[in-house]
């Protein structure tokens, strides 16, 4: 059975880097991870590239949102490849 694509969607005051330790930990347990690079101009932008993201994926994927981005992943979740949606609002230390 092949894993689910993760789509982690940074927040309002950050990019997709500030997923990195994230990332490495995902890609080393298997998953295909994907890191939003959102352009902050408006919500509806942000859904659009987020929503292009998704159509590039093959299969399923799972949204995950930190903060403004759980915003982006409630409006481009409506999709057919969204298998489920995850929102991340404490802090992590992945140290």
């Amino acid at each position: 059975m092949e894993k689910i694509t993760i789509i982690l969607v940074h927040g309002a005051w950050s990019d997709g880097a500030h997923w990195k330790y994230v990332i490495s930990k995902l890609v080393k347990a298997g998953y295909k991870v994907r890191a939003a690079q959102n352009p902050l101009t408006s919500l509806t932008d942000d859904v659009q590239k987020t929503t292009d993201l998704i159509n590039l994926q093959e299969g399923k994927v799972l949204l995950v949102g930190y903060s403004y981005g759980g915003a982006v992943i409630t409006n481009a979740g409506n999709n057919d490849k969204v298998a489920g949606l995850v929102y991340v609002a404490a802090y992590v230390d992945a140290c």
